[in-house]
């Protein structure tokens, strides 16, 4: 009876395994499904209107429920009553510029940034759905935007159609988390969180509403622009998760300057023209050194769009060199990607936490929410803060792994579907899947068994990889047994503690043109 039980076993063991690949296979599936609410808060700055093309490439992969836009310390509008405003330590103080109090401060008559891009988005919508059905329609774009608190620098004082849209998906009862992002201020945010305050705060619901908004709620800033969430937002909605995020690509003004050399090629004028600059209506409205625009005539803070001068004629000419001059052509910068980088679909699953990482970096422990331009630099302070930021960058991009070659090939892809109208003449990223569950519990000496499965919808030839992530809480090393293969073993180390996690990545590039890169995330948490 037990060799007719042993060959049962083994007839049946292969179709049980297929069985249980199937299971877990859906269930990647559903888990990719899930796409996470995102509001984007904007003010016209020109890494804005950059990030916000690169964003809207990627409504693929995220939930779009407001597209607003904010002021800044930066940028605001004023209420065209000739009512002046000034805030001390703002740059029109420190650069001593003697035009404030003023009625506005950098913001173009009319201003239309978002309205502009998803209008030339409407304009590659179609060859766009040829490459992935899941892209929002143009209409349903528009029916996001709202302008938010924008009259002035910090202004709370009242609701605004951009508030009033935050504060209705706050208090909706959808399921999952809401992430707000702050490119600009965040005014518009809080005063969307005092309209709620002033409204419930003397009920008898209030303390379960605060907890419920701080279990959805997660902001994801760069830096604190207008300080109200120094000065109103943390004091009221401490609980409230905020994820700022560091380690990873440097998307920002001046990376490339000592930019790690597999990166410096992406950020060339040959490869801007090539892979952005040359791509339809998006492409046309991307902005790089010298291209000869200006986001307002005449503004001296914002000498990028010229060519041709040095820093000290630029100076001479009055501008405000913060930062010194770069090749025409080249990257300008993308300084809000990491807000939203890490909500991709790629497979990292890093918009899950913040600690788990992605290419948008990770979110850092105690982050400083003015961390973005000090209020008090002079000018000459400011260009050498500029570079001492950037030297810090550099040095956590070389600890972070290096996910800049990828996004941005990924970037120039999508960029390339927005003018390809025929399927067959683009690339399209592998499908990676787990056949195993993506949390797995072991014990400390135990060998873990993992499966991965991959394809490509080109036919293209896929390479795949399983490595560490060093994001988990177990920071020593493991031993994978054949990092290359699909099937592979994992020892857990014996020092491993009760309750530590180990993070390893199935990672699948495929051959294509551009070469194309997706994930799959497993995460080993230590049996007690």
């Amino acid at each position: 009876m037990i060799p007719n039980l042993l060959r049962i076993k083994q007839r049946f063991f292969p179709y049980l395994l297929g069985l249980t690949m199937v299971f877990f296979s859906f269930h990647q599936v559903d888990a990719q499904i899930a796409r996470p609410r995102i509001v984007i808060t904007a003010d016209p700055e020109l890494d804005d209107n950059n990030s916000l093309i690169r964003f809207l490439l990627y409504s693929t992969d995220v939930e779009i429920e407001g597209l607003i836009y904010a002021s800044s310390q930066f940028h605001w509008k004023g209420d065209g009553k000739g009512t002046k405003w000034f805030v001390p330590n703002r740059e029109y103080d420190r650069f001593k510029m003697g035009t404030c109090p003023c009625e506005s401060w950098r913001w173009a008559k009319d201003e239309r940034f978002i309205h502009d891009i998803v209008e030339a988005y409407e304009k590659v919508y179609p060859n766009l759905k040829t490459h992935n059905p899941n892209y929002p329609s143009p209409d349903f774009l528009k029916s996001k935007i709202r302008f938010g608190n924008i009259e002035f620098d910090g202004d709370i004082s009242k609701d605004s159609e951009g508030s009033n849209l935050i504060k209705s998906l706050i208090l909706d009862n959808k399921p999952g988390q809401l992430f707000i992002t702050a490119w600009g201020g965040h005014s518009t945010i809080a005063r969307a969180l005092k309209s709620i305050q002033e409204q419930y705060e003397y009920t008898t619901d209030w303390e379960a509403l605060k907890k419920k908004i701080a279990r959805k709620v997660v902001l994801l800033p760069s830096g604190d622009q207008d300080d109200t969430y120094a000065t109103y937002i943390k004091p009221n909605w401490g609980e409230i998760e905020y994820r700022q995020f560091r380690g990873g690509p440097n998307y920002g003004y001046g990376a490339q300057i000592k930019a790690l050399p597999e990166n410096a090629e992406y950020l060339t004028p040959s490869w801007m023209r090539e892979n952005v600059l040359s791509r339809g209506a998006l492409g046309a409205l991307y902005r790089v050194w010298g291209d000869g625009k200006q986001m307002v005539k005449d503004d001296k803070v914002d000498y990028f769009g010229l060519s041709g001068y040095t820093n000290e004629e630029l100076k001479k000419m009055g501008y405000f060199v913060w930062m010194p001059v770069q090749e025409k052509g080249s990257w300008l910068g993308e300084g809000d990607n990491p807000t939203f980088m890490n909500m991709l679909g790629n497979g990292l699953r890093a918009y899950e936490k913040g600690s788990y990482g992605g290419w948008g970096g990770k979110a850092v422990e105690s982050p400083n929410e003015r961390d973005v331009f000090s209020a008090s630099l002079s000018l000459d302070e400011m260009a050498t803060s500029m570079g001492s930021q950037n030297s810090q960058r550099n040095q956590e991009e070389r600890a972070f792994p290096n996910f800049f070659p990828q996004a941005q090939r990924d970037f120039a892809n999508r960029l390339k579907w927005s003018v390809t109208s025929k399927y067959s003449d683009a690339n399209h990223e592998p499908i990676v899947s787990l056949q195993v569950p993506s949390s797995i519990l072991a014990s400390a000496g135990q060998k873990v068994t993992l499966y991965g499965a991959v394809s490509d919808p080109d036919g293209n030839k896929v390479t795949t990889k399983w490595w560490q992530f060093h994001v988990g809480t177990y920071l020593g090393e493991v031993e994978i047994s054949q990092p290359h293969a699909l099937q592979t073993e994992v020892l857990i180390p014996n020092d491993a503690k009760a309750g530590q996690t180990i993070h390893l990545i199935l990672e699948a590039s495929d051959d294509g043109v551009p070469s194309l890169t997706r994930y799959q995330r497993v995460i080993i948490t230590v049996r007690k």
